[in-house]
C-alpha cells in the first residue's frame, strides 16, 4: 500500500510512502530553524478535504482484505499478476487523460529514474505478494502487524542506512519492538516472517521512493513501475490460462471484472493520499496512517474470524505501546519544531 508521489514523513513515522527522512518537505516535521531574515512559506492548515482524501486513502488499503476475500478462488499470485497489468490500462488512461504523456517519456529517458523506480517496483511486488498471501491464506492478523511494525523499521533504516542519529523515546520504541518481535515469535512458534516481509520490503519502497523525491510524480512513479512489472505480470497471466489453472474468465462475468477492477483498486487510495499529502502536515499524515492496520486488524478479527491467543494479544499489545512512543516523540517534536519556527518568524520581523 505505497504512496509514491515522493513526501518524506519524520523518521519515527511513516505514511506508506517515505519513512525515513527526518526532514518533511511540507513544513511539519523536523528541520533546523530558518534563519532571521529568511523568508518563510506558509504551512498549509489541514482541511476537511485533505483530511477526507487522507482518510479515504488510508480506508481503502485498510479495507483491501475484504476484496482480496471476494476474489476467491484465486490465489495470491494470480490477484498479483492482475492488479499490475490492470494498474497499467488504468494508468495509461490517466496519462492520456492528464495529458501526461511527455513527462512520463522524460522520466524513462532518466537512467537514474528509471533505475530507482525498477529497483521500487520489485520491492513493491514482494510486498503485494507477501501481503495477498498472507490475507488469502487466513493470516490477516499477521499481515496487519507488518505495517504496525513498519515505523520502526523506518526508525532502523533511519540509523543504518542514512547514519541518523534517534532521539531516547525512538531508542525506546525500537527496543519494545524487539520485545514484541520476540514475544510474537514465541507465540507463532515461529518468526513471524509474514509481517517482518512487509515491514521490511515496504520500508525499503519508501526509502527507495524517497531518492525520487519530487521527480517523478504520483503517476508517473505508478506508471513505469507497473511497466516494469507488466512483462512477468502478463507471463504470469498467460501461464496459468494455459496450465488451466486461472479463475480470470472461469469463474462468470462477476469474478472477471471484480479482477478487472483491481487496476482502479490499486490507483484509487495512492491519488487520494497524492490529494492529500502535499498539503496536510507530517503529523496529519503520521496519525492517519494507522487507519490501514487498524481495519486490517478489525477485518481479521471480526469478518475472517482469525483466532488471538494471549500471547498474541500481549505480543500486539508491546507493538502498539512502542507505536504510542513513537506519536509522543513526534509529537514532542513537531511541537518543538513548531516554537522553534514562531520564534525565528518573530527575531525575523524583528530585525526587519
Amino acid at each position: 500500500m505505497p504512496t509514491p508521489d515522493g513526501t518524506a514523513t519524520p523518521t519515527a513515522m511513516t505514511a506508506p510512502g517515505r519513512p525515513v527522512s527526518g526532514a518533511a518537505s511540507h513544513g511539519a516535521s523536523g528541520g533546523q530553524p530558518p534563519r532571521p531574515g529568511v523568508a518563510l512559506k506558509a504551512v498549509d492548515k489541514d482541511t476537511t478535504a485533505d483530511v477526507l482524501f487522507g482518510i479515504g486513502a488510508y480506508g481503502l488499503w485498510g479495507l483491501l482484505p475484504l476484496y482480496f476475500f471476494v476474489l476467491q478462488p484465486a490465489g495470491a499470485v494470480e490477484i498479483v499478476a492482475n492488479r499490475v497489468v490492470w494498474s497499467l490500462v488504468f494508468c495509461t488512461l490517466l496519462v492520456t487523460v492528464t495529458r501526461s504523456w511527455g513527462v512520463l517519456a522524460a522520466a524513462f529517458r532518466d537512467r537514474a529514474i528509471f533505475g530507482t523506480l525498477s529497483i521500487a517496483a520489485a520491492l513493491i511486488a514482494v510486498n503485494w505478494l507477501t501481503y495477498t498471501y498472507g490475507v488469502t491464506t487466513g493470516q490477516a492478523v499477521e499481515a496487519a502487524l507488518g505495517y504496525f511494525i513498519n515505523p520502526l523499521v523506518s526508525v532502523l533504516l533511519g540509523v543504518f542506512v542514512l547514519k541518523e542519529k534517534l532521539r531516547p523515546l525512538q531508542w525506546a520504541a525500537v527496543g519494545i519492538g524487539f520485545i514484541a518481535v520476540v514475544v510474537l515469535t514465541f507465540s507463532y512458534g515461529k518468526l513471524p516472517w509474514i509481517a517482518l516481509t512487509l515491514a521490511v520490503s515496504f520500508g525499503l519502497y519508501g526509502f527507495v521512493k524517497k531518492r525520487i523525491g519530487p521527480k517523478a510524480d504520483a503517476v508517473t512513479s505508478l506508471t513505469m513501475e507497473t511497466v516494469v512489472l507488466t512483462p512477468l505480470a502478463a507471463a504470469t497471466m498467460i501461464f496459468l490460462a494455459v496450465s488451466g489453472t486461472n479463475t480470470l474468465g472461469t469463474q462468470g462475468s462477476t469474478h472477471f471484472w471484480l479482477l478487472v477492477s483491481s487496476g482502479v483498486i490499486t490507483a484509487v487510495p495512492l491519488l487520494f493520499f497524492g490529494a492529500s499529502a502535499r498539503r496536510l502536515p507530517m503529523t496529519t499524515i503520521g496519525l492517519l496512517q494507522y487507519f490501514a492496520p487498524v481495519l486490517q486488524f478489525i477485518v481479521a478479527l471480526v469478518v475472517f474470524k482469525e483466532a488471538m491467543t494471549l500471547d498474541r494479544w500481549i505480543g500486539f499489545g508491546v507493538v502498539w505501546l512502542a507505536l504510542l512512543v513513537l506519536t509522543v516523540d513526534m509529537l514532542a517534536a513537531t511541537r518543538r519544531n513548531s516554537v522553534a519556527r514562531k520564534r525565528a518568524l518573530r527575531e525575523a520581523r524583528a530585525d526587519t
